[in-house]
């Protein structure tokens, strides 16, 4: 039984990392970003170029794709996003379209095919990235041989939680973010520069897809359309768990992951993915804030 909870956990690390970008800056911001699940897929897709064209390995790769796929958040929320605040459906829809365009452009090689040029790692093609020696097999563990790998992304999940969590608690630009949560229009009136400190959020938020898609081209295939579906279980955790709450973000997707885990192992995919939405639906109809929310005056 317990094998069983630490597969549901890995599965869980691999949510928050997503969900957590979607909770900070779906809470700060008020946007829906669609195109969140295609930073996933980017970060997969660094992991794989790094491991072809510079040799790197998964260690290396995740920095590598925080960094790149936090740059293209920045460029996004500067080029697209920054104009559409404070229209929700607009700003759905153009990330909607975003998300498309990424996923295409990785398909044609981002248009590279057009003159007959292959990059070697991108294409419509499935890939792997493969994992160091030391992270292969097993450990014992109190009794049980549990994967490595699988201990390794529980780890890292908790060390960028933690992070987060110090960002948002202990930092200047934590406070900011929080005040922004609370009420945009008197953070801006108390001096705080929303633009920025949205477009810095936007980023970190990034980032952290971006190491989950590393994670994922660990026990996977890498795909153009890999991260499609993440960004709805990201939400799903993100309304389960309260919009801006880190703490119900954690215990949200710590949730779902095992919930899903044990019904999969039990019966299927499929009915994990139903017993899932079952409980998201549940909890809308008993606390449509969410688990945790922040408390009014």
């Amino acid at each position: 039984m317990f094998d069983i909870f630490f597969i549901g956990l890995s599965l869980s690390s691999v949510l928050l990392l997503v969900a957590l970008g979607l909770a900070v800056t779906y809470g700060a911001m008020g946007i829906i970003n669609m195109a969140h699940g295609e930073m996933v897929m980017i970060g997969a897709y660094v992991a794989v170029l790094a491991n072809i064209w510079l040799g790197a390995n998964l260690f290396a790769a995740i920095p590598l794709a925080f960094a790149a796929t936090a740059l293209l958040g920045l460029a996004l929320e500067r080029l697209v996003v920054r104009r559409l605040y404070g229209r929700l459906l607009d700003t759905l829809l153009a990330t909607w379209g975003i998300a498309i365009l990424l996923q295409q452009a990785i398909r044609l090689e981002f248009g590279l095919s057009f003159f007959g040029l292959h990059v070697e790692g991108l294409g419509a093609g499935l890939q792997n990235v493969p994992v160091p020696q030391m992270l292969q097999g097993t450990l014992q563990l109190f009794g049980q041989d549990l994967n490595i790998y699988r201990m390794f992304i529980v780890l890292v999940t908790a060390v960028l939680a933690g992070l987060t969590w110090a960002v948002l608690y202990r930092t200047p630009l934590g406070m900011k973010v929080r005040a922004i949560i609370r009420n945009p229009q008197m953070a801006a009136a108390c001096g705080i520069d929303v633009k920025q400190t949205n477009a810095i959020t936007f980023a970190l938020g990034s980032g952290l897809a971006g190491v989950a898609g590393v994670l994922m081209a660990g026990f996977r295939s890498v795909s153009p359309d890999m991260g499609a579906t993440m960004v709805v279980d990201g939400f799903m955790v993100v309304v389960t768990g309260g919009v801006g709450s880190l703490l119900g973000t954690i215990a949200a997707s710590g949730l779902l992951g095992e919930i899903n885990a044990l019904v999969a192992i039990f019966s299927n995919e499929i009915a994990g993915r139903a017993a899932v939405l079952a409980v998201v639906i549940g909890v809308i109809l008993l606390k449509p804030a969410g688990l945790f929310t922040f408390k009014g005056r």
